[in-house]
C-alpha cells in the first residue's frame, strides 16, 4: 500500500491557494461591453504575443494595481505601454511601472489598448484613443469604488505611450461613442507624465510609430494634426517631460516642441532632459543621473494636489 504524505499535499494546496490570490490580485477590466466595442469590424481575434511583447490584442484590457487602503492616496495614473503603435511593452513599460507608483502610494491602471494595425480596426488612429478615453471614464465613475478621487486621475506614457498621453490631454471630442455615459464625465486626464515621448509626426517623427498610427502615404494635414504639440491649449493638463539627450529612436526635439507649445500657452509643468539614457528611461536605469527621473516625478506629483 502506497504511503501517502498528506502534509506535502496540504502544502502543495495552501501554495497554490497563495499563488490564485497572488494573480488575483491585479484586477482584469474589460472596457467594452461584449459586441458594443466602437470602431470594430466584429473580427474574432486572439491576443498573440512575442518576444515579450503583445503584438495583436483581443480585446483592450484594463488592468488594476491597487496599494494597501491605509497607504492608498487620492490620486490615481493610468499607465499607457510603448511599442511604435505596432506592439505593447506591458511589463517594462506597463505593470512594473504600475507597482513603482504602487510604492508611493498611488493606485495605477495598466492599459493594454487596440493597435492601429489591427485588422479589426476601421478607422485606425482614433482606435487607441477610444480605449484611453473609455478608461478615464470608467475610473472616473467607478472612483469610490477603488478609493480614489476622480479629480486626480492622470496618464503616463512611455515612447508611443507618450504620443497617446499627449493625445487624451488634447483631443476633446469624446470618441467612445457609448450613449449610457454622460457628457459630464470627461475624457481629459489632470496632468499627465512623458516619457521619451513620440510628440511629432514630421520632421523629428519615430517613422515607425508615425507609419503604425497614419498609414506609410498619411497627408501632410493629417500628420500636423496629430503632431501633439500642434494640439497644445491653455486647457491642457499639467505635463511632465522626461527624456535623454542621446535618444536616437525618438529625438529629444519630441519633448522640446511640447514644451514650448506648454510655455506659449501657459500650461503648468516641467522638463528634465538626462544627457543618458538612450530610449529605456524606465524603472532600472544604466545612468544615476537617468534613474533620478522617479524622484523628480514623485516630488512633481506631491506639487499637483498638496495634502491638506
Amino acid at each position: 500500500m502506497r504511503f501517502v504524505n498528506f502534509k506535502i499535499i496540504i502544502l502543495a494546496f495552501a501554495a497554490l491557494h497563495i499563488g490564485i490570490l497572488l494573480i488575483s490580485a491585479q484586477e482584469k477590466i474589460s472596457l467594452w461591453p461584449k459586441g458594443q466595442m466602437p470602431n470594430s469590424k466584429g473580427l474574432s481575434l486572439k491576443t498573440e504575443e512575442k518576444d515579450g511583447r503583445i503584438v495583436q490584442i483581443q480585446e483592450p484590457e484594463l488592468f488594476a494595481f491597487l496599494p494597501p487602503k491605509e497607504e492608498r492616496k487620492p490620486m490615481t495614473v493610468i499607465v499607457i505601454p510603448g511599442g511604435g503603435y505596432y506592439k505593447l511593452t506591458y511589463d517594462l513599460g506597463g505593470y512594473q511601472i504600475a507597482k513603482w507608483l504602487n510604492t508611493l502610494g498611488i493606485s495605477a491602471f495598466v492599459l493594454n489598448y487596440r493597435l492601429p494595425i489591427s485588422p479589426d480596426v476601421i478607422q485606425r488612429e482614433i482606435a487607441p484613443l477610444q480605449d484611453i478615453q473609455a478608461a478615464i471614464k470608467y475610473i472616473r465613475k467607478n472612483a469610490s469604488l477603488y478609493g480614489i478621487s476622480p479629480g486626480q486621475i492622470g496618464v503616463i506614457g512611455t515612447s508611443a505611450g507618450g504620443h497617446l498621453a499627449a493625445s487624451v490631454s488634447n483631443i476633446k471630442t469624446d470618441y467612445t461613442g457609448s450613449d449610457s455615459d454622460p457628457a459630464s464625465v470627461s475624457t481629459i486626464p489632470n496632468f499627465a507624465i512623458l516619457v521619451s515621448p513620440v510628440i511629432d509626426l514630421g520632421e523629428f517623427a519615430h517613422a515607425g510609430s508615425r507609419n503604425s498610427l497614419l498609414g506609410e502615404n498619411a497627408p501632410q494635414e493629417k500628420i500636423s494634426e496629430y503632431s501633439m504639440q500642434n494640439r497644445v491649449t491653455e486647457k491642457t493638463p499639467p505635463t511632465l517631460l522626461l527624456h535623454a539627450q542621446d535618444d536616437r529612436t525618438v529625438p529629444v526635439m519630441n519633448s522640446i516642441l511640447y514644451y514650448q507649445a506648454m510655455t506659449k500657452h501657459k500650461v503648468k509643468g516641467a522638463l528634465f532632459i538626462f544627457p543618458e539614457g538612450s530610449h529605456k528611461i524606465g524603472i532600472t536605469n544604466k545612468s544615476e543621473l537617468t534613474d533620478k527621473w522617479k524622484m523628480l516625478c514623485s516630488d512633481w506629483l506631491k506639487t499637483l494636489f498638496p495634502e491638506k
